[in-house]
């Protein structure tokens, strides 16, 4: 089983210094970058818009995947693509034509992606998983940072990750991913985890620390020390 991808979600990284950023986390290894792009509609907060993705798309050297948690998103897809997205996630409850929608992220350029809310039931979603190449399995409410994990989701990212081996899509866990979930969720078969504030930033360790302390979380060999500790604070 391949090492899960880590990547760091960049509504937490440091705006004022953008650029050292993305040059930081990608020296400590990360495998791309998660951006996620707010309208204040479909869910209650702003955050990044389509200059801020291209301006990170333009200075990383991995893939980057926008999470469009916004209303008509089909009429935004193409600008993100242009932007430089690899990866586009949309929500079924933003478009009343989600398949069309889907056909339109891959007639862009870029892979298609269905994020899933914790409270969408898979059997809303089922007939939608042969038009995509990602799913993003949200394990908190969207919208903001630092919220608890919710684990009545387990049970449908579990029933996710087995559909994915058999039909060929991969299974990103987005919201409260610390060590100790990406080690039980990374054995499981979760092939990627969304970083935020329970895992990356805000600690104030250096990114290329808190990356190789992940990474020995899914192989087993991490051990909390007190300084350690503080990040799961």
């Amino acid at each position: 089983m391949a090492t899960p991808l880590l990547l760091p979600s960049m509504m937490c990284a440091d705006f004022g210094h953008l650029a050292e950023e993305v040059a930081a986390l990608e020296a400590a290894g990360v495998d791309g970058f998660h951006l996620d792009v707010m309208d204040g509609a479909f869910v209650p907060n702003y955050a990044l818009g389509l200059g801020d993705v291209a301006f990170i798309c333009e200075a990383a050297s991995v893939p980057c995947d926008v999470h469009l948690m916004i209303e008509r998103a089909a009429d935004h897809v193409q600008l993100f693509a242009d932007a430089g997205a690899q990866i586009i996630y949309v929500h079924s409850e933003s478009d009343p034509h989600i398949a069309r929608t889907l056909l339109k992220i891959r007639e862009s350029g870029a892979e298609p992606g269905l994020a899933i809310n914790p409270g969408t039931s898979l059997d809303t979603v089922r007939t939608l998983l042969p038009l995509v190449d990602h799913v993003l399995v949200m394990t908190v409410n969207p919208g903001f940072a630092g919220q608890p994990y919710l684990d009545f989701v387990d049970e449908k990212l579990e029933r996710l990750i087995a559909l994915g081996a058999e039909m060929g899509f991969s299974v990103v866990v987005d919201g409260a991913c610390s060590p100790e979930r990406i080690a039980t969720l990374g054995s499981r078969g979760a092939d990627g985890f969304v970083l935020g504030t329970s895992a990356l930033f805000g600690k104030d360790r250096p990114y290329d620390e808190l990356v190789r302390g992940l990474r020995a979380a899914w192989l087993g060999t991490w051990h909390p020390t007190p300084s350690v500790s503080e990040w799961l604070q």
